[in-house]
C-alpha cells in the first residue's frame, strides 16, 4: 500500500475536523441550510455550497465510507498524478458531481413536476471518490481490490463498471432514494474526462 500522501492527508483531516464543527456549533437544520448544496433555482442555494457540500457528511457512516475510500485510493492516485493535479482532479470531479446532479434536478423540476427538488439538498465528497474510483480503473485496469464482505479480489475496471452500473440503474429508477446517483455518475464522468485529457493531450 502506497504510504499516507500529502493532500490525501489534509482531505482527510479537514473532512473530519468539517463533520466534527458542524455537528458541535450548530443543528443540523442551520449545516444543511447554510452548507449543503441545493439546486440553484432554490431559495436556499448559495454559491459556496458548490465547495462546502464536498466536505459535509449526512452521517458517521457516510463520511466514514468516503474517507476510507479515499484513504485506500487517493494515496496511489496522487502519487501518479502529483499533488497538484491530484487536487485539481479531485475538485473537478466533485464539482462535475454537481453539475450532473443539476442537470437530473432541472429534469426533475422542469418536466417531472417534482417540486420537492428546490428543497432538497445533497452532502458529501462521493462525486469526488467516484471520479478516484473511475480514474484508478483507467489507470491502473488490471488492479486487485478487495470489497468489504466479499472475501475474492475484484479487478478495478470490472468494481468501476459495476459501480457506475448501480448507480445509473438506481438513479433511473429511484431505487435506494435518499442517495444522489446523478453525482456519482457526474464525478466518474468528469473525471474520467480530465484523465483523458492528460493522458491523450484531447
Amino acid at each position: 500500500m502506497y504510504r499516507l500522501t500529502e493532500a490525501v492527508k489534509h482531505l482527510l483531516i479537514i473532512n473530519g475536523l468539517v463533520f466534527l464543527g458542524v455537528n458541535t456549533f450548530f443543528t443540523d437544520q442551520e449545516s444543511i441550510s447554510k452548507f449543503a448544496l441545493f439546486y440553484p433555482e432554490s431559495p436556499m442555494f448559495r454559491p459556496w455550497q458548490l465547495i462546502t457540500h464536498m466536505f459535509m457528511h449526512g452521517s458517521v457512516s457516510h463520511l466514514m465510507f468516503n474517507m476510507l475510500s479515499l484513504f485506500f485510493i487517493g494515496p496511489l492516485m496522487e502519487s501518479v498524478l502529483g499533488m497538484r493535479r491530484f487536487l485539481i482532479f479531485y475538485f473537478v470531479s466533485g464539482l462535475g458531481g454537481a453539475v450532473l446532479h443539476f442537470a437530473f434536478q432541472y429534469y426533475q423540476f422542469h418536466f417531472a413536476g417534482i417540486d420537492s427538488v428546490m428543497y432538497t439538498p445533497a452532502v458529501g465528497a462521493s462525486g469526488a471518490i467516484n471520479g478516484l474510483f473511475i480514474g484508478l480503473a483507467y489507470l491502473f485496469p488490471d488492479l486487485e481490490m478487495f470489497l468489504m464482505f466479499i472475501p475474492i479480489p475484484i479487478k478495478a475496471r470490472y468494481l468501476a463498471l459495476g459501480l457506475l452500473a448501480y448507480d445509473l440503474l438506481s438513479g433511473i429508477s429511484g431505487m435506494a432514494s435518499g442517495i444522489a446517483h446523478f453525482a456519482h455518475l457526474g464525478g466518474a464522468l468528469f473525471g474520467f474526462l480530465l484523465l483523458l485529457r492528460w493522458t491523450r493531450r484531447i
